[in-house]
């Protein structure tokens, strides 16, 4: 047996295994799922073919080293994380092979996404039932593993009803192909058929006592008069068998309809339940979902800036969604609103969708999963919900409780005093026995889909008698005889209080950045929880999203915002990554786009940009840095060294293209294949600036901050601008001040010289703002960076009135009593900057459009150049794969369009790659504008 990892890897290689990584950071970011707990594994492997998957179980066997699949990484109570071969299987084995449309089956690989499956049965008017709130990313593996639910499984079924076939490798090395319908013929299916029926009695009175009874094995399936070893093994959490490829169910599509149901409290919308789940049928209405919603949940997506559609009063909701055309009963709700507006009712599951996130979130105190998901019959609902509210008294924690009401089970996340060491795990253990005690009285499950995994298998012996805990020992005995799979989960449990990640001290590291609202790095970095939004597949998501465009164009998780939160809580707080410096924080960043995705669409705020600025700033402070530092990073200054015509013309050849540029671009270390923006023959202050000094009374009615790209690279959306608001009756001018917002030394991580750059230009910008005169920006890039990264950089008060006064040109006209140009019959190809949607927000943009009457493709995600990140040597690849996720596709399908960018970066990506000429917000109205002058003046 191989004693080393060198071994270990050696085994692998020789068993045919090629994605195979010991690297710290591929450890580090496979450490954690979702869940409180971390275990740095020794060795990832990512298959190419199921018998990959095999082949690395036989290297487990022959080791006696623990092997444990992981599927998107989100399981709750730390089912994916193994100290020895992890598996992960969504980089490589994640293809739909068949769909049936007459028998509404899919065969697919176990890495396959839920919602990349959803995409392939649509056209055929099927889905796949089972809808978990993480079902962009969670894999159809990871749903077996745990017997996932969802919002959707009270109408469709949990995964268990879902699996008609599965291909399996079971602990002992022998594989099987399992069938509903078929009895199995294997050794494990006899084995465990005997098992069970000496012990009919027992299992039929102890299991399936209710849908939600998840936790332990669900022995109810090897009954006589069921026996289906698949379904079985659906929920074993990877402990018995390992799932080589399934066939699940497909259902119909039908059209559904929502009904919100406002009460005072979740314990009285509890008790509305039973009624509905009673009359529902009886109106002829098919029950799909019944969903329970805290208020307070709802009040921090408002907070956060989100619309909200208008709820019913109360302080706790339903969320009912049925099929049919009948009228859904009066359940003694305050108030009731029926959704017809799929957007609106989108918007609304989205909110769901989220509440674990947001949850982590909600309270003084970081709240956390652990007790994640408990269980009861329906009927006991609400005394549930108020037994477990004076246990959460009794223990003076808080949490905020939402879940699937009409099958009985609640999510909620608790903050757990983690931060007072051994005090909060003592904590954490006493109120998990005591919660498990009252469930269990109430005839509950510690799992109602999440599965136990380290957080609850210890309790089980809690919940079920000796003969149950007997039965899965043997369970686990006849098809893991070695107990190599999962180690630590469900049988031979590890403590529940082993390996908390929460409460490990935090290397205090001294930061330039403020981190105004976390107190620290260190804290800031633990915002993620894990739930893996920032691994959605493409079109799975918000149209509008940005995050996670690295991930998106690589698929692996050290590229995504999770696998860099993972490495860097490691380098602040684990033993495996050494601080800021260490390689793998860089091997981590380096295909970070900063652009601000994560800020946005992260339900717990990860700000990845504002983060590996500090990192990159504590690397190499005093440090020689990497080449495009001193190059793209010194941008604002190398332009303003050629003030003349004759010296712009000289640097804008050094830019464009040709022998001269690929020879600069060598010594600046940016890519051979890459042009830099063109220099404007003049800046605009020199062609739109006062030419004397006006006193205060001659002030214009709009103030314009000429940035450095739009001063040095596009004056003429700034002369756009100002034509476009003269015709809106408004008289815009510059300032008349040279005020860069350091951009590109934030995002290089040059933070000393950011910082007295944006002092600097706060104090130039805040007389203008506080006048009253409203000021506008044009380039987003720079406009976002003096809304968010300014009061990081500086506690200057000013940076704040700055802050908050400074708008985008959408903003001012959306305000004004102005009726935009007539763009009727005008195709817009709109790419939003990342900083416009994720900072600055481009819904005024959006209305603006709109009023117009243009037709508008909004591009979702990032461009791909991204400032600096695009230009330099080694991320060329990754920037065009970016490109080609949605912008360039959207380009190509729109030929005859006007494209929309009112970033450079995404202007400059246009134009390298797609010889694409895209015009600014300013350009596009004050042109359509000009147009209809002209068509007036010839009338």
């Amino acid at each position: 047996m191989p004693e080393s990892t060198g071994g270990l890897l050696a085994a692998l290689a020789r068993a045919g295994l090629t994605d195979v990584s010991d690297a710290d950071v591929t450890r580090a970011v496979y450490s954690s799922d979702a869940s409180l707990y971390r275990v740095v594994p020794q060795v990832v492997v990512r298959p190419r073919h199921p018998d990959e998957i095999v082949a690395a179980l036989g290297v487990a066997r022959e080791t006696g080293v623990g092997l444990t699949m992981r599927g998107a990484g989100t399981s709750i109570a730390g089912n994916a994380v193994g100290p020895g071969i992890v598996v992960d299987t969504s980089r490589h084995l994640n293809r739909v092979h068949e769909i049936d449309a007459e028998a509404r089956t899919a065969r697919v690989d176990p890495g396959v996404v839920h919602a990349a499956l959803q995409q392939v049965a649509a056209p055929h008017a099927l889905r796949f039932g089972p809808d978990p709130s993480t079902h962009t990313r969670c894999t159809i593996g990871g749903m077996i593993g745990n017997n996932a639910c969802g919002s959707r499984a009270l109408g469709y079924g949990r995964t268990s009803d879902n699996v008609v076939g599965l291909d399996v490798a079971y602990g002992d090395g022998s594989t099987a192909s399992l069938r509903s319908g078929t009895p199995a013929q294997d050794r494990v299916a006899a084995e465990l058929a005997t098992l069970v029926d000496g012990s009919l009695g027992h299992v039929r009175t102890s299991f399936g006592q209710f849908t939600r009874q998840v936790s332990g094995y669900s022995m109810e399936h090897l009954l006589p008069e069921r026996r289906d070893v698949g379904r079985f093994l659906v929920g074993s959490e990877g402990t018995l068998a390992l799932v080589l490829g399934a066939t699940v169910r497909l259902v119909a599509e039908e059209p559904r309809r929502l009904f919100v149901l406002g009460y005072p409290s979740m314990a009285e919308a509890a008790d509305a339940v039973p009624g509905i789940l009673d009359s529902a049928p009886a109106q002829g209405l098919g029950l799909v979902a019944c969903e329970g919603l805290d208020a307070r949940i709802v009040d921090l997506v408002r907070a956060a800036g989100s619309s909200v559609p208008d709820l019913p009063r109360g302080a706790g909701w339903l969320f009912v969604e049925v099929t049919g055309e009948g009228r859904l009963s009066d359940a003694g709700e305050l108030e009731r609103l029926e959704v017809a507006d799929p957007s609106a009712a989108t918007a609304l599951w989205r909110i769901r969708e989220d509440g674990a996130g947001l949850a982590a979130r909600s309270l003084s105190r970081p709240a956390y999963s652990g007790w994640e998901d408990a269980a009861v019959p329906p009927a006991r609902l609400g005394a549930w919900l108020r037994d477990f509210d004076e246990l959460l008294t009794e223990f003076d924690l808080q949490g905020v409780p939402y879940g699937h009401f009409g099958d009985g089970c609640v999510h909620v996340r608790i903050d757990f005093p983690f931060h007072e060491g051994e005090t909060g795990r003592k904590v954490f253990r006493e109120f998990l026995e005591a919660a498990t005690d009252r469930v269990v009285a109430h005839g509950g499950s510690l799992s109602g889909e999440h599965g136990d995994g380290r957080a609850r298998s210890e309790l089980l012996s809690r919940m079920y008698d000796e003969e149950s805990m007997r039965l899965f020992g043997a369970a686990k005995a006849i098809c893991d005889p070695d107990g190599v799979l999962n180690p630590g989960v469900l049988v031979d449990p590890a403590p529940l209080d082993a390996d908390l990640r929460p409460g490990r001290p935090v290397a205090p590291v001294p930061t330039l950045l403020r981190f105004v609202e976390d107190t620290s790095m260190g804290t800031a970095v633990h915002r993620c929880t894990g739930v893996g939004k920032c691994v959605t597949v493409p079109g799975a998501g918000s149209a509008a999203g940005v995050m996670c465009p690295s991930w998106q164009a690589t698929r692996d998780e050290k590229d995504s915002t999770r696998g860099r939160a993972r490495t860097l809580q490691e380098a602040l707080d684990g033993t495996l990554v050494h601080g800021l410096a260490d390689p793998a924080v860089h091997d981590a960043l380096d295909l970070c786009l900063s652009c601000k995705g994560c800020a946005r669409d992260c339900p717990t705020g990860v700000d990845m940009a504002t983060y590996k600025s500090e990192a990159l700033h504590q690397t190499y402070r005093g440090r020689r840095r990497p080449r495009t530092h001193y190059t793209l990073g010194w941008l604002p200054a190398l332009v303003r060294l050629a003030p003349g015509s004759f010296g712009r013309g000289w640097l804008d050849k050094a830019m464009g293209t040709g022998p001269v540029t690929r020879l600069a671009n060598k010594v600046a270390g940016m890519d051979a294949r890459r042009s830099l923006p063109s220099v404007a023959p003049r800046s605009a202050q020199s062609l739109l600036g006062r030419s004397r000094k006006q006193d205060a009374a001659s002030a214009p009615d709009v103030w314009i901050w000429a940035d450095t790209f739009t001063d040095h690279f596009r004056p003429s959306s700034a002369k756009a601008a100002i034509d476009l608001l003269a015709g809106a009756g408004l008289r815009a001018e510059l300032i008349p001040s040279d005020a860069c917002c350091g951009l590109t030394w934030i995002s290089t991580g040059q933070l000393e010289h950011a910082r007295s750059t944006i002092e600097k230009t706060v104090a130039v910008l805040e007389p203008y703002v506080a006048s009253g005169t409203p000021v506008i920006g044009l380039e987003p890039s720079c406009l976002a960076t003096l809304r968010s990264d300014a009061v990081q950089l500086t506690d200057d008060p000013r940076a704040e009135t700055v802050a908050a006064g400074i708008k985008t040109l959408a903003e001012l006209l959306d305000q004004l009593d102005w009726t935009p140009p007539d763009l009727s019959g005008v195709e817009i190809v709109a790419q939003p900057h990342c900083h416009h949607a994720s900072v600055l927000g481009w819904e005024a943009d959006a209305r603006l459009l709109a009023k117009a009457g243009a037709h508008v493709t909004r591009v979702g995600g990032c461009c791909g150049l991204a400032g600096n990140f695009g230009m330099e040597q080694g991320h060329y690849e990754v920037s065009v794969a970016v490109a080609e996720l949605q912008l360039l596709p959207a380009v190509r399908a729109n030929p005859g369009a006007v494209v929309l960018a009112d970033g450079l970066s995404c202007r400059h990506q246009l134009d390298d790659l797609a010889d694409v000429k895209a015009v600014h917000l300013a350009e596009l109205l004050a042109s359509a504008s000009a147009d209809v002058g002209r068509r007036v003046t010839a009338d």
